[in-house]
């Protein structure tokens, strides 16, 4: 992985995310190409990562072996039929990061035929390494292709392999918008405990920190997140009374209700991105 040419087209956060990822863990930043419009963002890419970065497209993705495509979804049919003849003639690996645009309409605006595909969803943590990806492959990708496209979205986090390309929808619903869930429940707790007296700086820290803590223990505990809520629970205690309150109030339902319409939204996206033939 570490010498294979990569091209990324476009130099956005996503993209931004990926390449610090990939050049911290040893890419040659020398095999690394990005296509990107703004001349202070391809600056500034060159500065920071020490990879190529230049304006044309075509010419960027004749570099490489694995093409990410980068860029915001409703510009992605523009840039693949731009793409389509380089693509076309050289056949690398095609990474899509770009939110509802399924592998038909994008293998059919890249030229069609056994072209090699990848979706998949990162998140926002992306920015941080610390993201859950998920990736769909089409039938042209090899197993070697796999590893390839897993060890890339590695870089910045977490990954797991889908089968049905319908699940990444689920996929945006959880882990795509589930940052902001988080962060919703994360500014809800700090104004709460503001309500209670504590001082804002205290309030965020023990917020955050809090937050943090248990996704770390989840995170390295063989156990589910449903027997370390009954281990942190003490009968008669003041979380008791407090996951009460919260299952009063229906969260368990709210936060189903909230998914399903996510998803409902996201395949609605997917059916508008691709109708323009």
């Amino acid at each position: 992985m570490k010498n294979i040419p990569i091209a990324f087209i476009g130099g956005g956060n996503m993209a931004r995310s990926l390449i610090g990822g990939l050049v911290a863990g040893g890419h040659e930043p020398d095999r690394i190409w990005v296509a990107e419009p703004d001349v202070g963002q391809r600056d500034f890419l060159r500065g920071r990562f020490g990879v190529h970065a230049g304006a044309d497209n075509p010419e960027i993705a004749a570099k490489a072996e694995i093409v990410v495509l980068a860029v915001k979804p409703q510009a992605l049919q523009g840039v693949a039929r731009q793409l389509a003849p380089e693509i076309q003639i050289r056949q690398p690996l095609v990474i899509s990061v770009a939110a509802g645009v399924r592998e038909p309409d994008l293998r059919r605006w890249l030229g069609g035929g056994a072209l090699a595909l990848v979706r998949t969803m990162p998140n926002t943590p992306a920015l941080v390494a610390s993201s859950a990806s998920a990736l769909f492959a089409n039938e042209f990708v090899t197993d070697e292709r796999r590893q390839l496209a897993e060890s890339l979205l590695r870089a910045v986090g977490v990954t797991v392999w889908v089968d049905d390309e319908s699940l990444l929808d689920a996929v945006t619903a959880l882990s795509g918008s589930g940052p902001a869930y988080f962060f919703l429940v994360m500014e809800a707790l700090e104004r709460a405990a503001l309500d209670l007296g504590l001082d804002a700086d205290n309030a965020r820290l023990l917020t955050l920190q809090t937050a943090f803590g248990a996704a770390k223990m989840a995170l390295e505990s063989a156990e589910s997140p449903a027997t370390l809520r009954v281990r942190v629970t003490s009968p008669g205690g003041t979380t008791e009374r407090a996951l009460a309150i919260l299952r009063e109030g229906g969260i368990e339902t709210l936060l189903a209700k909230a998914l399903d319409a996510a998803r409902q939204r996201a395949s609605e996206l997917g059916d508008l991105l691709g109708e323009q033939p």
